[in-house]
């Protein structure tokens, strides 16, 4: 249910903004976005996992905080943030 580090170093290589970049919110929304994703897949299978359940509920409002930062700071780059991570407004 966790992410394999050469996923993560993918995902973090992918959404950095600069050479050293591993904790922008950019880079945070996409990792919990993949994390978030996998739980999913997960609980459609294991239905009564409700500790995974607690986890995907706590990964969704730290994305949602992450969100709502982007959307009131840098307003152009929340607009990226949603469209490379392929997320609904």
């Amino acid at each position: 249910m966790t992410l394999k580090r050469t996923q993560k170093r993918t995902l973090i290589t992918k959404h950095r903004l600069h050479a050293k970049d591993t904790g922008s919110p950019h880079v945070q929304v996409a990792i919990l976005t993949k994390e978030i994703s996998l739980l999913t897949e997960h609980l459609q299978e294991h239905k009564k996992d409700h500790s995974a359940r607690r986890g995907l509920l706590a990964k969704v409002a730290q994305r949602r905080r992450l969100l709502n930062y982007l959307r009131m700071n840098q307003p152009k780059e929340y607009q990226k943030v949603l469209e490379g991570n392929k997320l609904k407004k």
